[in-house]
């Protein structure tokens, strides 16, 4: 292997800090609350399946008494909202999904932090965002995202459990 011991402008530039370990495990810590299970994906010559949501996981405590899907076009963002009242837990499956969120309880021991998760058809997972935790879901790839959400509790259309924040805003940290 070589090592080039002088590069011109390498005192302007900076270096990568370690994002994971070895075995490939983020070093990012989550907001608490928050869960991300990655279910196998199972392929044969028709196709793939993979499964959603097992109450057998233990993954929640929440019953399952709500489902619906959403579609993203490339570039777009679905985001910032925040519930007071219901955890969501997204199924990423296709495209690539950029999912930010924020923990904005004051109470929580991650208040403050930010977690960042890239996924999608490459990487389909189940993540759960506890309420009070903002949360902004955007389409970087070059085809239609999609993810199911699976709401602890059934959309209220007369009263909507939903708060949301401009792109561009004060209280969020982060850019999209």
């Amino acid at each position: 292997m070589d090592v080039v011991a002088e590069i011109d402008g390498i005192e302007h530039a900076q270096k990568d800090a370690a994002s994971v370990t070895s075995e490939g495990e983020a070093l990012e810590e989550r907001i608490a609350g928050v869960e991300l299970r990655r279910p196998p994906t199972h392929a044969d010559e028709r196709g793939t399946l993979t499964e959603i949501y097992d109450l057998r996981w233990g993954f929640t405590d929440d019953e399952l008494v709500y489902v619906y899907h959403v579609t993203i076009r490339p570039g777009q963002l679905r985001g910032w909202v925040v519930h007071r009242e219901q955890n969501d837990r997204l199924f990423a499956y296709a495209g690539v999904l950029k999912i930010v969120l924020y923990d904005a309880r004051p109470d929580a021991p991650t208040h403050g932090r930010l977690n960042v998760f890239h996924l999608g058809g490459h990487d389909r997972a189940l993540l759960s965002i506890p309420c009070g935790v903002y949360h902004a879901v955007c389409n970087v790839g070059a085809d239609e995202g999609a993810f199911v959400n699976l709401p602890s509790r059934p959309y209220q259309h007369d009263d909507p459990d939903k708060y949301r924040l401009p792109r561009d805003n004060d209280v969020i940290p982060y850019r999209l």
